[in-house]
């Protein structure tokens, strides 16, 4: 099959009319950003790990109002509950108030109810379901279908995207090691050696499954989505490229890193979230890295433990502790309008694909 019939039947199977899919950003992915992508003909994207149901279903009517084009409603898959570990907690406490105010340390429930949140999905119905770090369940995916809502199943291996197919996903996410924020792996361990990069990955993916390939990580112009497609990808995802638009409307200190940085200037780090996350390196990435420096908390008490430095860092614009997260290519992001910079991609792409 060209390069134009896997496109053209991607567009059809998931109602787009060009192949370029906007990366669901939890916590940077307003309506306006989704909806700015989804009127280029593209799929706009909702990242809701930290929305409750009223907050999915806010989105949702946010979006509908600017657009009528196709979304996407991304959920992270719950890791295995981890037990807490007061000693690395307090130790880690200590550690950040070097940074900023001492955090207290966090009790109660971390996250929001993930089967709430899947039902909140269904109530929405987007045009797709999207997930990270896992798998649906077998009850959910048979819903996703009833419901006709695609499932795009994020894999960051060979062996992650099988899984996938196997277990009903109708399309994959190859999510290569240039890929800015968290990684998508499906355990914690694997998430801290998942580095395959895209050109590696997408043409195994591609020979390898029946279902389409959506190309992730590294891909900030034309010629990155040109390539991808070449490659075997059906579509393209585009995140840290759209981070300096307006619509994404991020913190003046991040954008201003993002146009500042050259792309060996990331590192993955679970100093944030506790989670491995690929991001601007800085003063205090390094000092988590550090012989000696305390092991950051489990994922979800290190991102808490780490929220009043980052909010001070956005505060006194001080990018030596701001949680910028960023891929490799994070130089190829222009301050232009999203459907500006959606149409210059997919016209630069056009004209270096063979007819």
């Amino acid at each position: 099959m060209s390069v134009k019939q896997r496109t053209q039947a991607f567009c059809a199977a998931f109602g787009l009319e060009v192949p370029l899919l906007m990366a669901p950003m939890a916590g940077s992915s307003p309506p306006g950003l989704a909806a700015a992508v989804a009127q280029t003909g593209g799929m706009g994207a909702c990242g809701a790990l930290a929305l409750d149901p009223d907050g999915i279903a806010d989105w949702v009517a946010r979006f509908r109002q600017m657009s009528g084009g196709s979304f996407q409603i991304n959920l992270w898959i719950p890791d295995e509950p981890q037990p807490r570990d007061a000693a690395v907690e307090t130790s880690q406490a200590d550690f950040m108030a070097g940074f900023g105010p001492r955090p207290e340390v966090p009790e109660g429930p971390l996250l929001q109810d993930f089967d709430a949140q899947f039902e909140a999905l269904l109530v929405a119905q987007p045009h797709a379901a999207s997930s990270i770090m896992g798998l649906f369940r077998p009850d959910q995916v048979a819903r996703l279908k009833e419901a006709g809502i695609k499932w795009i199943a994020t894999a960051t291996s060979l062996g992650e995207a099988l899984e996938a197919e196997a277990a009903g996903a109708d399309a994959v996410i190859a999510q290569g090691a240039e890929a800015g924020g968290h990684r998508g792996a499906f355990t914690p361990e694997a998430a801290g050696r998942a580095s395959v990069g895209s050109l590696a990955l997408i043409p195994v993916l591609a020979d390898a499954l029946k279902v389409p390939v959506i190309a992730a990580g590294g891909i900030g112009d034309g010629r990155g989505v040109a390539a991808t497609l070449v490659l075997g990808a059906s579509a393209v995802i585009l995140g840290t490229a759209l981070l300096r638009t307006p619509e994404a409307d991020i913190a003046a200190p991040w954008a201003e890193a993002l146009a500042q940085a050259r792309p060996e200037d990331t590192v993955v780090t679970a100093a944030f979230s506790g989670r491995p996350a690929r991001a601007l390196r800085n003063r205090f990435t390094d000092a988590v890295s550090a012989p000696g420096a305390p092991a950051p908390a489990a994922y979800p008490v290190q991102r808490f433990l780490t929220e009043p430095m980052r909010k001070a860092a956005v505060a006194e614009r001080d990018p030596e502790r701001l949680y910028a997260l960023a891929g490799q290519a994070m130089g190829l992001a222009r301050a232009e309008p999203a459907e500006k910079l959606l149409r210059r991609v997919w016209q630069e792409a056009s004209d270096l694909l063979p007819s």
